[in-house]
């Protein structure tokens, strides 16, 4: 017997929920076509509002404080594995080995601790605010489910008052389930009436206590942390000190010793040889040296004769005599070309960038401009910039230049770009330029790395 009461009330409960959930879905439907009137409360509703964004800002909050979290932890380790590293690379013999491990250990241990803090003074903290939350936001649910379940009691009650046959019976029964509605709805009300305001307003001491936590125990971190790595670089240091005597080399990127000028030597003067042989000669190939013509400028001020067209430019005493020389031709008169020229102008727009070849084309016609936009002479032919050499280096094969700290090596393009070996450029000494104006017997390769650019 006792069973089937058990289930008789359960069945009686169940039915009875359906019935609430069938009347509110009518109510709701009446109320937004506009056959029912809703009870509203604006200020209630302005509540509600800056409870959703408050529990959206301490989530959003929560999230980020994790994060965090996850990344003081991701710092430990990743310091912690770089002192290991210290550890294994500090030899025993070394001078300040048990302080280095000693800091390593402090280091360690500072990293915990400051986590651990992290985690008692501001996730914690932030948990239990978040965690009134849910409770609050079900009871703003329930709240709006019992005025619905009050504003159908009074419209049943209203309509049962209206009518022409009236029943006293079922409108006592009606004002009775409309008083205990109202009843329900009104207590739950003004809870979270008085709740909700509070529950906002401490929004803004919650802030400053988590904030200001979270700064104090970084700075305390940072200061203690910054007291382990003083302690570490006078360690290291006192190493130095021991040990200075042993200077770390910079070493070139290996090259692939393509010798380039010797074959380039090579080639040239099988050209030369073909060129006596035959007394009609032939422009040389575009990836001859000979294709790219060296161009060589007079300094001195050029007279009044000279502006008259075809006349030859003449040589300055302080230069050899074939400075005014082009390949070991006679420089032609201006507004006449050579058939060499033409084809070491065609080879040179060929094989070298746009950039290069505006270089080119602008240092044979005397016009190569400095940065202040005065006219420069004394670059060579193709000059890119200028590096100086940080470290000395010592050339290991013919076409290589020898660089002493301090030189400054004028960068000029590759004749042939696939010559050009990763981490290496070709360039000639400022002093070797200015003393000799010798291209074929000035330049060589150098390693980029022991460089630095200057202009």
């Amino acid at each position: 017997m006792a069973e089937m009461g058990s289930k008789g009330v359960t069945a009686g409960k169940i039915a009875s929920n359906v019935q609430k959930k069938l009347t509110r879905a009518q109510e709701k439907v009446l109320q937004k076509l506009g056959k029912a009137d809703e009870t509203k409360d604006e200020q209630f509703e302005q509540c509600v509002q800056n409870f959703n964004k408050q529990l959206n800002e301490g989530t959003r909050l929560q999230k980020d404080l994790r994060t965090y979290l996850a990344s003081v932890k991701a710092m430990h380790e990743a310091s912690r594995k770089l002192n290991e590293c210290l550890q294994e690379v500090y030899e025993p013999d070394w001078p300040g080995r048990d302080e280095a491990n000693k800091i390593a250990e402090n280091n360690d241990l500072l990293w915990m601790d400051y986590h651990q803090k992290l985690v008692d003074q501001a996730l914690l903290t932030m948990d239990t605010y978040l965690g009134q939350f849910p409770d609050i936001k079900s009871r703003i649910a329930k709240r709006g489910r019992k005025l619905v379940d009050y504003d159908s009691a009074r419209h049943h009650y209203e309509s049962l008052q209206v009518a022409k046959k009236k029943d006293e019976v079922k409108i006592a029964k009606a004002e009775e389930e409309l008083i205990k509605a109202q009843k329900v709805f009104e207590e739950m009300n003004v809870d979270l009436q008085e709740e909700l305001p509070s529950l906002w307003n401490s929004r803004v001491g919650f802030y400053v206590n988590t904030f200001q936590s979270i700064a104090g125990l970084e700075e305390n971190f940072h200061k203690e942390m910054s007291k382990l790595n003083q302690n570490l670089h006078d360690v290291l240091v006192s190493l130095e000190k021991q040990h200075g005597s042993n200077t770390f080399m910079v070493k070139a990127q290996p090259r692939k010793k393509t010798k380039l000028f010797s074959r380039l030597r090579r080639k040239k003067n099988s050209d030369n040889a073909s060129a006596k042989g035959n007394k009609s000669p032939s422009p040389p190939p575009d990836s001859s040296p000979a294709a790219t013509p060296e161009i060589r400028v007079n300094h001195d001020p050029e007279p009044a004769s000279a502006a008259t067209p075809g006349a030859a430019l003449p040589k300055s005493p302080s230069q050899p005599a074939e400075a005014s020389e082009v390949a070991g031709g006679t420089q032609p008169a201006a507004g006449a070309q050579e058939p060499g020229e033409s084809a070491a102008s065609e080879a040179a727009s060929n094989s070298l960038p746009a950039v290069v070849v505006e270089t080119f084309s602008a240092a044979v016609n005397g016009t190569v401009e400095g940065g202040d936009g005065t006219v420069r002479l004394d670059l060579p032919p193709g000059f890119m910039f200028k590096v100086q050499a940080q470290h000395d280096y010592t050339a290991t094969d013919t076409d290589e230049l020898q660089l002493k700290a301090g030189d400054v090596v004028l960068v000029i393009p590759f004749q042939n770009p696939e010559e050009q070996d990763e981490g290496w450029l070709m360039g000639v000494k400022e002093s070797d330029w200015n003393q000799h104006k010798d291209l074929e017997k000035c330049r060589g390769v150098f390693p980029e790395n022991f460089t630095e650019r200057v202009q």
